[in-house]
């Protein structure tokens, strides 16, 4: 009984130590983990139409939508037509615009209808639910014209280097 007792001790004692463990600067640099079409642990912002791009996306038409509300990110990661549901919400979005603070991460900027609810949103980490990912062809379609910029660039350099 006493070696049984002494097993359980070093176990309990052993997930204490490993739940108190800080997370290293290189683990939370690390991509969201993709388990089917569930993404977890997003970093998310808000965006607004009367912030300095306006309120058309990168179509050039109005941001949000009817079903689907607008979202930016870098279309390298998460390509033009991506549409996905935060989990645990009704609120479903569509990739249709991208931004230069967004190209080289993976957080997601949704689009709020006023500063208000931008500032309540803040910075939060959710998991999504992927309903349909976007085309990289039509992100390339899109991106072509404007590659002179160097962000354009980066995301369409991403996009081609995982094509497949």
């Amino acid at each position: 009984m006493s070696t049984y007792l002494k097993f359980a001790g070093i176990g309990a004692l052993a997930c204490l130590i490993a739940s108190c463990e800080t997370p290293t600067p290189q683990a939370s640099k690390q991509k969201p983990t993709a388990y089917g079409s569930r993404i977890t642990n997003v970093r998310t912002t808000a965006y607004t139409h009367t912030e300095r791009g306006g309120g058309r996306n990168a179509l050039g038409k109005t941001l949000s939508g009817a079903g689907h509300v607008s979202a930016a990110a870098d279309w390298s990661r998460f390509p033009l037509g991506t549409r996905f549901q935060i989990v645990g919400t009704q609120d479903r979005y569509i990739i249709d615009d991208y931004g230069g603070a967004l190209v080289g991460t993976n957080t997601i900027d949704l689009y709020m209808s006023n500063r208000r609810a931008m500032r309540l949103w803040g910075v939060r980490r959710v998991d999504i639910d992927i309903l349909e990912w976007g085309s990289k062809q039509q992100s390339l379609k899109v991106l072509a014209p404007r590659k002179k910029n160097g962000l354009v660039r980066r995301m369409i350099a991403g996009i081609e280097a995982n094509k497949s």
